[in-house]
């Protein structure tokens, strides 16, 4: 009997690696009350191996485009996603359990299912002209990458960055990709008004091991050249290093400060793995498909940070951790981030200037009454 967690997606035979994918695991969506289970019948079925899974690209309908946040470990107010589900097939990415609320699963359905927002500029554009609308910065990549590869011919999150800047709203991205360059134009318009930053995530310097942690995501030296990139262009750059995992790419911390440092980045962030629902299954399989004589430890390391479970959802505890091993990363944080000069927190974005296009600055004060 092979468990349905560990099917490819829709195949109904037993998973094995698959080049260029984060998971080879279809985890059953947890809100369906129904599942598929492959069992073995005992007819041969050939040598011939299911064909690697295609990305299918699919339509987003929705009518809002920013979502709002309230919880107390998020820095902002507002967000937007340009598209869900994610390419880059990142094994330990928080935002796979997410993809159950559309239907599918967090495994390969999340790195292969993905909904682009074709509309979110238009939408964007609405919601900004609203008359109660008060100016935020919007960050953009939240949940998923901004820049993720289909973003090359869609083109959405450009759309979404031309629409800020004709309104002055402030913008704040998130992604691991260089495809960020791209678009460097509309931000260095926007940083020099104070209006634009950038947050680049960066995980490890080993090519090998982001292959197989990130798949389809930029690789570490292409991320450093994009913070490189960024800077010349004036627009400020935060390195975040995160996830941090416990035995896995913890002992690099002081490395990948120091790399971005040099690279132009003048902020940093970390935080800790977070494995929430399948996440878990997910990242665990992927341990002991990748990396078997450290897999246990590394589960060790990650129930101690986390009062004993693989995940600690608690506002305030979810991104730290609790214990001596994410009290110890954070002492390292600090002391390398204060050598480097990255100690200090990004200046605020400037929202004094939001103006709906047409509409001079000094008439707004008029929309009261």
């Amino acid at each position: 009997m092979v468990a349905p967690s560990r099917l490819y997606a829709n195949a109904g035979l037993p998973a094995k690696a698959i080049c260029g994918r984060g998971t080879m695991l279809a985890p059953p969506n947890r809100f369906e009350t129904s599942s598929q289970e492959a069992f073995d019948d005992g007819w041969p079925t050939g040598d011939d191996e299911p064909p690697a899974p295609r990305t299918t690209l699919l339509r987003d309908a929705t009518r809002r485009i920013i979502t709002r946040n309230d919880s107390p470990d998020l820095p902002f107010e507002q967000s937007a996603n340009p598209y869900r589900g994610c390419e880059h097939g990142c094994i330990y990415c928080f935002a796979r359990p997410s993809h159950a609320y559309l239907g599918f699963s967090a495994g390969l359905d999340f790195e292969t299912k993905i909904i682009c927002k074709p509309d979110a500029a238009r939408l964007l554009e609405k919601e900004l002209s609203r008359p109660g609308y008060k100016p935020a910065p919007l960050v953009l990549g939240s949940n998923t990458d901004p820049y993720q590869p289909l973003e090359r011919s869609l083109a959405i999150t450009r759309a979404c960055l031309e629409m800020l800047e004709q309104f002055n709203n402030p913008v704040a991205i998130i992604t691991k990709s260089a495809g960020i360059l791209r678009d460097a134009d509309i931000l260095a318009r926007m940083a020099a008004k104070g209006q634009a930053r950038a947050h680049i995530s960066l995980t490890t310097l080993d090519p090998h091991l982001s292959r197989l942690m990130e798949p389809r995501a930029a690789s570490p030296a292409r991320r450093l050249a994009a913070i490189s990139g960024l800077a010349q262009a004036g627009i400020p750059v935060t390195v975040m290093t995160a996830p941090l995992i416990p035995g896995l790419n913890d002992a690099e911390l002081e490395t990948l400060l120091d790399a971005s440092a040099k690279a132009g980045a003048t902020h940093a962030a970390m935080g800790l793995l977070r494995l929430p629902h399948d996440v878990a299954e997910l990242f665990s399989t992927w341990l002991e498909t990748n990396l078997p004589e450290r897999a246990g430890h590394i589960l060790s390391l990650i129930r101690q940070s986390r009062g004993g479970q693989l995940n600690d959802p608690r506002f305030h505890q979810r991104f730290t951790g609790t214990g001596a091993i994410p009290e110890m990363l954070h002492q390292r944080f600090t002391r390398a981030t204060r050598a480097l000069g990255l100690d200090t927190k990004p200046p605020a974005l400037d929202c004094a200037h939001f103006t709906p296009p047409g509409r001079a600055p000094a008439t707004r004060q008029l929309d009261l009454f």
